[in-house]
Order: structure tokens, then sequence, then C-alpha cells
């Protein structure tokens, strides 16, 4: 049998400040195909390329990975700031239909850290463009300088909401994270549940209230050495579950059922 297929939502690029691209992190394809048992598919996020209702007939599931561009604030309402940064409109255009239409569906999706925030707009929720500058709040921006291992070194603590759906997939009522984003949720939408913070009250693990199939979203990177990261491994196994229920033609459990 076929393995199920996940969709891995590209960014795009120009190599050599000249080549056009559409490309994802190889990490995110690595976790795919070794934890959650799937066969990674770049998607080119770019709806003059590709149409919403065909990806959710091709892809048994979604991820949505982090990128350096930030939604675009029109799609919360939101004027435009020199601190909201760079834009990828093309990839709105394709992220947030697809988002609501896979809850509404219950196939499978996993916000990453753009993602995640992708998953909060989608749904109705607002951003901050420069969460460091609110009080009390610490700087979850990337390291400038430093290897990848120095860059997305362990060194954020996230507590969970006891017996929710982080806590119940990671068995345990906090996890120790990497930290490399800039905007963070401001006010989340109606149906979005943050179920885990940063110790600086930062939301950081949300799911979809009601949603039919699996939602859990983190504002970290899990899929940095998500093989071996005692977190990472357990929530992209909870997702192939899911993935694999869709692709056999059973709607999974929803994970976040009890909340």
């Amino acid at each position: 049998m076929a393995r199920p297929v996940v969709g891995i939502i590209s960014n795009s690029y120009l190599i050599n400040d000249q080549y056009p691209a559409h490309a994802a992190g190889s990490m995110n394809s690595c976790a795919v195909a070794s934890v959650v048992g799937a066969t990674p598919l770049i998607v080119p996020a770019d709806p003059a390329y590709v149409a919403v209702d065909d990806l959710l007939e091709t892809c048994d599931g979604f991820i949505f990975p982090g990128a350096r561009a930030n939604v675009h604030p029109d799609e919360y309402g939101h004027p435009e700031t020199e601190k909201h940064g760079t834009f990828d409109r093309a990839r709105d255009s394709v992220t947030l239909p697809l988002i609501r239409a896979c809850v509404e569906r219950g196939q499978p999706i996993m916000g990453l850290c753009r993602g995640f925030q992708e998953v909060n707009v989608a749904m109705g929720g607002t951003l901050h463009p420069e969460i460091r500058d609110l009080p009390g709040r610490h700087n979850h921006r990337m390291p400038p300088d430093g290897t990848l291992e120095e860059k997305f070194e362990i060194r954020q603590r996230v507590t969970l909401t006891p017996d929710g759906p982080f806590a119940r997939v990671f068995g345990a009522p906090e996890v120790m994270t990497n930290t490399l984003h800039g905007q963070g949720i401001e006010e989340p939408g109606p149906s979005v549940v943050i179920d885990g913070f940063a110790d600086d009250g930062t939301p950081e693990a949300i799911y979809i209230k009601g949603a039919p199939g699996f939602t859990l979203s983190v504002q970290w990177h899990p899929e940095w050495n998500a093989e071996n990261d005692p977190v990472s491994r357990p929530l992209f196994t909870a997702f192939g579950e899911a993935v694999r229920a869709w692709s056999e033609g059973r709607r999974p459990v929803p994970v976040a059922l009890s909340a």
C-alpha cells in the first residue's frame, strides 16, 4: 500500500537574487518521511499554479511551516507597518482558504511557526508584529549568529493545559522547545484555543475547538531533530496517525475531542 501524502507548503525565494524558486526546508521533509511515515510533497504556494480543491484531493494532510515572510496584516484587518516585515501574498492566498477547508473537512493540518500564525489568522485571529516590544515579553527571534544547532537550541519552557490535548500527546504538563519567531498571536480566533504558553505569556500551542480532525499547531520549530527530540517526535507521530486514518478513509477521533 502506498504511503500517505503530506503536502508541505513552500515559500517563494530568489536564488542568488535572480532565480525564482518555491522551496521548503529539508528538515520538514525529513520529519514527514521518517516520523510521520508519509511521502512529503512540496506545494508551490501560489494560486497561479495550484487550487485548494485539487490540493485537498491530492494530499492526506498538510504542514504549514515557518518562513521569513509574514502573513499580511490586511488578512486580519490591521494596517501595514514597517515592523510587519516582508510578505508573501501568494502564500496567504493559498494557505488561509486551505486551512479553513481542512478544518471544516477534518483533514489533518499542523502549523509550525508562521504556519501557527496562519492557522490563527485563517480562523479569525490577529497577530502582533513584534512581540518583544510588549511589556514583559522576551526576544523569541532566531539568534543572528551561530551554527544551526545554536539557533535551534532548546531554550524555552512551554506550560500546557493540564489534561489538554498537548499534555496528552506529550505525556507531560511542561515541555522544553526552541523558539525562533518575531510575531505572535495578539487575539486568538473565536474557535482557536491556546493550550500552551511560554514563561512570558506568549501563546505557543493551539488547536481549533470543535474541529473534526487534527489541528494541533505550535509556535516553535518541532521539525528540528524530529526523529530524536522527545517533544517533536510524539507531535509528528500523532499527526501521522491522523494522516494515515484520513488516507485509509477513516475519520480520526479529534485529539481535542474532550476539550
